[in-house]
C-alpha cells in the first residue's frame, strides 16, 4: 500500500492535480501557473493536508532540477536563428544590462519596503533576474504579438533564465559560501558557469543535431526519446563539471539542435511540449504545496510593495534603458516594459536556496521564498490580465492574416515578392537551398531555411498568420503538397500552385484540394528567374481597358507570366480563371526577346501597358 507519505503517492497527486489544473487553465484562458498554485496551496499543509513535498526528501530538489532543464531545452529548440539575429542587440541588452538594473532594482526595493539586510536583499535580487518560456508563451499565443515583439519576449525569457539561475548560485556562493575570498570565488564561478555551459551545450547541440541527420543511426520513431534524453544526459554532466552550469547548457544544446538541419519534427516538438506541461504541471504543484500562506502573508504591505514596484518601476526602467536605440517601435518598448511574470526557474531556485539556507544555519530562506512565490503570483495575474488590454491598446497585435508564405527563393518567387511587399503585404520565403536564403534576406526578406515539407520549417513560416501561400518552385508536386498543407493544417484561405509544363494539373483536381493555378498557366520557373537574374526579362504595369473581340495568350504563353492584379486597393496574386475588369492593373513579366509578340498579345486582350506607380 502507498500511502500519503510515500514518494509515489506524492508524485502521483501532484500530476493528477497538475493536469487538471493545466486544462481548466484552458478552459478559462489564464496562465496555467495560477491554478497550478491554487490547487498546489489546496492540496498542501495549509489546504487538505493530503500533499507533503517533503516526503519526496532529497528527490524533490532532483525533480525540480531535471524538469527545469527539460522546459528549458523545449525553450531553447523553438528559438529561431535568424528571428534571433533580427533582435541580437536588445536580446544582448536585456539579458545583461537589463539583468543588472533589475538584480540591483530589486535588491534595493526589498531592503527599503521590508527592512531586511543587504544579504538578503541581494538574494532576492538575484532570484527575479529570470521571466520564463512558461508563462511567457500562453500570453504571447493568447494576445497574438506581432511578431518582432513576440521574438524578443520568447527569447527573453529562454535566455534570461540561464543568465538568472547562474547569476543566483553566485550570488549565495559569494554571500553565504565559507571560506577563500568569496569574491573572488564568485567572479571564477561565473566565467566559468557561463563558458562550460556555453561550450558543452554548443557542441552537444551539434552533436545531436549529426545524429538526428544521420537515419541510419536511429531507427523511425526514436529521434523523440533519444532527443530527450542526450538533453538530460548533456544537462547532468554539465551538472557534475560545474553545479548550476547545466541550465545554460541545455538552452545552448536546445537553440542549436532547433536550428540545424536535423529531423526535428512536428511531433518532436509536440512531445517536448507536453513532457514539458506535464513537468510544470508536477513542480508548480510540489514547490506551492510546500509554501505555507502565513508565511506569504507575514510579508505584508512590505511585500506588496516590492512586488508592484518591480512591476511598476524597476522592470520599466531596464526595459527602456535597453531598447532606447533598438528597432522595436515605442508602443512595443512599452508593452515589453510592463510584462515581464516570472516562473518556473524563479520558484525552483527559490526553494532550494531556502533549503540551503536552512541546512547552513543562515536565517532568512522562509522570507526569501515566500516573497519569490508572491512576486510569481503577482507578476503572473498582472500581465495575464493586463496583456491583451495593453496589446490592443498600444497596437501591438499581430495583423489579422496579412501575409504570404512563398515556398522558393529564385528570382521569379523574389520578384513576386517585392511587389506583394510594395502592395503593403509582410512575406515570407522558405527554401532548403542556402543560397537562395542568403539572396532573399539581402532584399530585406525574412526566410525559412529548411524542407517546407519538414513540420520544423512550418512551423517558423507563420502559417498562422497568412493570408495566402504561393507553392513557386520547379517541382509542381512539392509546390501542390506545401499548398493543401496550409489549407488543411493551418486554415490558410488562399493557396496558390505554379505549375510546370511538365505538370498540367486539370481545375478540376486543384479545386478538389483548394488550391488555385498561380499566374497564367503552367511556366517554368527556373528558366524565367534566369531572364530575371541576367536582365533578360523586366517587369512592366498594365491596365486592363476592353476587349475588342475574344482572344487568347496562348502564342504567347511562354513569353510573359502575370505576376500580381491590383483592383482599387486591394491585390491579388494572379491565377488561371481569374476574369480581368474595367480598371484592373497588372504586374506582368516580360522576355525582352519577345517583347514585341508579348505586348501585341497584350494589347489584344485588352491589357496596355502604363507608367508604373
Amino acid at each position: 500500500m502507498h500511502g500519503p507519505d510515500s514518494p509515489g503517492f506524492v508524485f502521483g497527486l501532484a500530476l493528477g492535480a497538475g493536469v487538471i489544473a493545466v486544462l481548466l487553465a484552458r478552459w478559462l484562458r489564464v496562465p496555467s501557473i495560477l491554478p497550478l498554485l491554487g490547487f498546489g496551496v489546496a492540496l498542501g499543509a495549509d489546504g487538505l493536508g493530503w500533499l507533503e513535498p517533503r516526503a519526496l526528501g532529497a528527490g524533490l530538489s532532483e525533480i525540480v532540477e531535471l524538469a527545469v532543464a527539460v522546459i528549458l531545452f523545449e525553450g531553447g529548440l523553438n528559438l529561431e536563428a535568424s528571428r534571433l539575429r533580427a533582435e541580437a542587440r536588445s536580446l544582448r541588452l536585456l539579458i545583461s544590462l537589463g539583468a543588472l538594473i533589475t538584480f540591483v532594482g530589486a535588491a534595493l526595493v526589498a531592503h527599503l519596503a521590508l527592512d531586511w539586510s543587504w544579504t538578503l536583499s541581494i538574494l532576492f535580487g538575484s532570484l527575479v533576474i529570470v521571466t520564463g518560456p512558461t508563462v511567457i508563451r500562453p500570453i504571447v499565443r493568447n494576445v497574438a504579438l506581432q511578431p518582432r515583439l513576440a521574438t524578443v519576449l520568447e527569447a527573453e525569457g529562454v535566455l534570461i533564465d540561464a543568465v538568472g539561475a547562474i547569476v543566483a548560485a553566485v550570488t549565495l556562493q559569494v554571500l553565504v559560501g565559507h571560506g577563500g575570498d568569496p569574491l573572488e570565488a564568485g567572479v571564477r564561478g561565473l566565467v566559468g558557469r557561463v563558458a562550460l555551459g556555453a561550450t558543452l551545450g554548443l557542441a552537444g547541440g551539434l552533436v545531436i543535431g549529426r545524429v538526428l541527420r544521420t537515419r541510419r543511426l536511429i531507427p523511425e520513431g526514436l529521434e523523440n526519446i533519444v532527443t530527450l534524453g542526450a538533453a538530460l544526459l548533456l544537462f547532468q554532466v554539465a551538472e557534475a563539471l560545474q553545479s548550476e552550469s547545466g541550465i545554460l547548457c541545455v538552452v545552448v544544446a536546445g537553440v542549436v539542435v532547433g536550428n540545424v538541419e536535423a529531423r526535428v519534427s512536428r511531433t518532436l516538438r509536440e512531445f517536448e511540449e507536453q513532457l514539458t506541461v506535464a513537468l510544470i504541471a508536477v513542480v508548480f504543484i510540489l514547490l506551492a504545496a510546500d509554501v505555507r500562506l502565513a508565511e506569504v502573508g507575514a510579508l505584508g504591505r512590505g511585500g506588496a510593495l516590492t512586488v508592484a514596484a518591480l512591476i511598476a518601476l524597476v522592470r520599466p526602467i531596464g526595459v527602456l534603458a535597453c531598447t532606447v536605440h533598438s528597432e522595436l517601435s515605442g508602443r512595443e518598448r512599452v508593452f515589453l516594459a510592463l510584462i515581464a511574470p516570472r516562473g518556473i526557474v524563479a520558484a525552483a531556485v527559490a526553494s532550494l536556496f531556502a533549503a540551503f539556507m536552512k541546512e547552513a544555519g543562515v536565517p532568512g530562506g522562509t522570507e526569501l521564498r515566500a516573497l519569490v512565490f508572491l512576486t510569481i503570483v503577482g507578476t503572473v495575474v498582472f500581465s495575464g490580465i493586463t496583456a491583451p488590454l495593453l496589446a490592443t491598446l498600444l497596437r501591438v497585435r499581430a495583423p489579422e492574416r496579412d501575409g504570404v508564405a512563398i515556398l522558393g527563393a529564385e528570382e521569379l518567387a523574389l520578384t513576386l515578392g517585392g511587389l506583394l511587399r510594395d502592395a503593403g503585404a509582410s512575406v515570407v520565403f522558405v527554401d532548403s537551398n542556402p543560397q537562395h536564403c542568403r539572396e532573399a534576406e539581402e532584399r530585406g526578406f525574412r526566410v525559412v531555411h529548411g524542407n517546407a515539407l519538414e513540420e520544423r520549417a512550418l512551423e517558423h513560416v507563420g502559417l498562422q498568420r497568412a493570408r495566402a501561400v504561393v507553392g513557386l518552385t520547379a517541382n509542381g508536386e512539392v509546390n501542390s503538397l506545401f499548398a493543401r498543407e496550409a489549407i488543411h493544417e493551418f486554415g490558410v484561405p488562399e493557396a496558390y500552385v505554379v505549375l510546370t509544363p511538365s505538370r498540367r494539373i486539370p481545375d478540376a483536381m486543384l479545386e478538389r484540394h483548394g488550391t488555385l493555378a498561380a499566374f497564367d498557366g503552367p511556366k517554368d520557373v527556373e528558366g524565367w528567374s534566369v531572364r530575371l537574374r541576367h536582365g533578360r526579362a523586366r517587369v512592366g504595369l498594365f491596365a486592363f481597358e476592353t476587349q475588342p473581340e475574344p482572344a487568347s495568350l496562348d502564342d504567347a504563353e511562354d513569353r510573359l507570366v502575370f505576376l500580381l492584379r491590383r483592383r482599387g486597393a486591394a491585390w491579388q496574386i494572379e491565377h488561371r480563371g481569374l476574369a480581368a475588369r474595367a480598371g484592373d492593373e497588372t504586374f506582368v513579366a516580360i522576355a525582352l526577346d519577345a517583347e514585341p509578340l508579348a505586348l501585341e498579345a497584350l494589347a489584344r486582350t485588352g491589357w496596355k501597358e502604363r507608367a508604373s506607380g
